[in-house]
């Protein structure tokens, strides 16, 4: 696989935030809406994925503005493209075709670019897999702690329709991402992996990225990072890493101790620094870039980038900063092991 040969060449450049972007287009509910929507029965200003679909010149632009930047993996606008996420917009109809909209925006994006820059080298479209807003390893009732919104079948279903549009997309590689459950990630990763089996066809790689949700150093459902690791590389994934909640000065030791006990590639792509009283994201370009050349220099990482407030400027730095440093070295675990 092209994207292998890649990793072991060289560190890899994932976009930024997607939403930071949307919210420089200043859309009315009118935008989100479009002509195919025009007359929904709910309102729908916040639905960044329908935009794959009402606004899809957007979506690509913005995809073209990363790449242009720097990065070689794009990130589908599917964060919440499931039918238990659109259910808060009645649109758990359209979840199949904001996932086939979203990859075919992306895969524009991307034959755009190639075509503009002939010797760009290889880029590759991400279909990004979110974590849901229904948890199934947290109650969301106090007074009944196990009580659960929805069940493990529930989400695999879910997951497995959101895969088959982001594959009829044409997405290269899956993304599960800002995992803050590591149950709704295990429901991800089986959903993929009996779908590929059910259709017959190879599987594409699998990326995984957690989140660390404070300074405890354990996700928002209890596990360390360790544990989180050991629940999930059964799926043999392509890379494994973190995003999200933590600017990356916070994110630091924990990236140090993935690369120490992950037998896969790799990754990083924090916020731009915690966020500021107004919600907003003040850390410029170059001091994201600093943290993560160092990371790189340290031998920590394959994959970096960024997530909250992070912009093409902030994706353009860290290209810049880590363009000739070596990527990480994986780890014999095994070998490692057995020394001690």
């Amino acid at each position: 696989m092209r994207i292998k040969k890649e990793l072991e060449q060289r560190i890899l450049v994932i976009d930024g935030a997607m939403g930071t972007m949307i919210q420089r287009h200043k859309l009315e509910e009118a935008d989100y809406r479009g002509e195919q929507f025009k007359n929904w029965h709910t309102d729908v200003k916040g639905n960044n994925d329908m935009l794959c679909i009402t606004q899809p010149d957007i979506i690509v632009g913005i995809h073209k503005q990363y790449l242009e930047a720097g990065a070689d993996i794009i990130e589908t606008n599917t964060f919440s493209s499931t039918t238990i996420a659109m259910a808060d917009y009645d649109m758990q109809a359209y979840a199949y075709e904001l996932n086939v909209a979203a990859a075919t925006c992306a895969r524009r994006a991307v034959e755009e670019f190639a075509a503009e820059h002939k010797d760009s080298g290889p880029k590759f479209v991400a279909g990004a897999i979110g974590p849901l807003n229904k948890t199934l390893s947290l109650s969301p009732d106090v007074n009944n702690p196990g009580f659960r919104a929805v069940t493990f079948d529930e989400v695999v279903v879910a997951y497995k329709e959101q895969i088959k549009g982001l594959v009829d997309g044409g997405v290269d590689v899956l993304l599960i991402e800002t995992i803050f459950d590591t149950l709704n990630a295990k429901a991800a990763i089986f959903a993929a992996k009996e779908f590929f089996r059910e259709n017959n066809i190879a599987e594409l790689p699998i990326m995984i990225s957690g989140t660390i949700t404070d300074a405890s150093g354990r996700t928002l459902s209890g596990q360390t990072l360790e544990a989180f690791y050991t629940s999930i590389k059964h799926a043999e994934p392509l890379s494994v890493g973190l995003n999200c909640a933590l600017g990356a000065a916070e994110m630091r030791s924990h990236i140090e101790e993935l690369s120490q006990i992950a037998s896969c590639y790799t990754s990083a792509y924090p916020n731009a620094g915690l966020p500021n009283a107004m919600g907003e994201y003040d850390e410029a370009p170059h001091q994201t870039a600093h943290f993560i050349e160092e990371w790189a220099a340290q031998g920590f990482v394959n994959i970096v980038g960024g997530c909250c407030g992070t912009t093409p400027d902030h994706i353009k730095h860290i290209a810049d900063h880590v363009r000739k440093i070596a990527p990480r070295k994986k780890p014999n675990i095994a070998t490692s092991i057995a020394s001690v």
